[in-house]
């Protein structure tokens, strides 16, 4: 019997490997035969650059960059097994996470660190850069990014803009001349999962603004200060962003990053999907075990087990997800690909208590599904 093991991580709880490691611990123990495939999974979010760097058995690289308030901060990328393809989440330098909430001003924050993060990876010489796009801070159309990258982004002193979402309302001219020239000779893949377009009442300041931090007034005048932005983009680079669908992604970085060469807009998942070979290993595989941590309706937008159930429906094999907890309307999910659900949780406590316990409620449940398969 082959076994393809393939989950997201369960936040707080587990990493994407660890998840895996424990579901085979709990099926081993009733089927100490089989041969067990374990595939981390992640879409595109927190956990990406781990995932995949488990998968290609790569590396962690450590490096200084600027946190989106402009102080330094030690920050980290991902390099496959063989060193052609940099894995890059733009959280780890610039997410929200890394601002107080007392602090949280999407007029100020940078996406600088991202930008100094590609920098890094590219000393490397990749042939390829993957990088995931959610939980940002900022709201500054990835301008921060090209700023370190080598862009110039001057007022009409011809004098370089500041960082943040409100200096875009001062761009007067767009140089991109001295952009780093390793960028030229890589692909990049974006991980964006949205379809927001850069400006209006469906953009990037007006539904993802708030959480980093704006108030209603701040949203209207980021609005106009990525409009402004994407005015100058149409204008001197003859590229149309403002209504593209993704480009309102992380504030409207899906947007920004368009100004570089070679770069595609994809699923987060399906990036994944193609990086790990998932498909070839699932064609040969009897069972598809998934899961994540919380599973409910939103999960059919562009997750994880959505995206492995749907490689598995492609050969006809059965899928099985193993989750942290569900919510009612989670059964959406067997319309796509999904065929059982099975939350892991045995009793109630804190969610201190719960998370410690997700290792031992894994193993429990991936063995309690595995004597289930055995009677059938």
């Amino acid at each position: 019997m082959k076994i393809i093991i393939a989950p997201d991580s369960f936040k707080e709880s587990l990493t994407a490997l660890e998840a895996a490691n424990a579901i085979e611990e709990g099926f081993s123990a009733v089927y100490p035969n089989a041969e067990f495939v374990k595939i981390p999974m992640a879409d595109g979010g927190e956990g990406t650059v781990q995932s995949l760097v488990d998968a290609t058995n790569g590396s962690i690289i450590e490096t200084e960059v600027t946190a989106p308030l402009g102080n330094k901060i030690t920050a980290f990328f991902g390099l496959s097994g063989d060193r052609k393809t940099a894995f890059i989440e733009m959280s780890a330098a610039s997410g929200l996470h890394l601002v107080p909430p007392e602090k949280r001003n999407p007029l100020k924050t940078t996406s600088f660190g991202t930008g100094e993060l590609i920098g890094s990876a590219l000393e490397y010489g990749v042939e390829k850069i993957i990088l995931g796009i959610g939980g940002s801070a900022t709201n500054d159309g990835g301008v921060g990014v090209l700023q370190a990258l080598g862009g110039k982004f001057l007022d009409g002193s011809n004098q370089p803009i500041g960082f943040g979402g409100e200096a875009l309302q001062e761009i007067a001219q767009i140089d991109l001349s001295a952009l780093n020239p390793r960028l030229s000779k890589v692909q990049f893949e974006v991980a964006c999962d949205v379809n927001n377009p850069l400006c209006g009442e469906n953009g990037a300041s007006a539904i993802f603004g708030p959480q980093k931090g704006a108030t209603p007034e701040m949203v209207g005048q980021l609005d106009e200060s990525l409009a402004h932005f994407a005015n100058i983009v149409q204008q001197q680079l003859q590229l149309e962003i403002k209504e593209k669908a993704g480009c309102g992604a992380a504030g409207g970085m899906g947007g920004g990053l368009l100004l570089l060469p070679n770069v595609t807009l994809k699923s987060g998942v399906d990036i994944v999907i193609e990086a790990t070979s998932l498909a070839q290993f699932v064609e040969q595989a009897d069972l598809v075990i998934t899961g994540e941590g919380r599973m409910d309706a939103q999960s059919i937008a562009g997750k994880t087990p959505i995206g492995v159930a749907k490689v598995a429906k492609q050969f006809n094999k059965p899928v099985i997800a193993i989750v942290g907890c569900l919510r009612e309307d989670y059964e959406v999910v067997y319309q796509y690909g999904i065929d059982c659900v099975f939350p892991i949780i045995r009793n109630l406590g804190s969610l201190e208590e719960t998370l410690q316990q997700g290792k031992a409620n894994l193993i429990s449940t991936a063995q309690n599904i595995a004597r289930l398969c055995r009677v059938v």
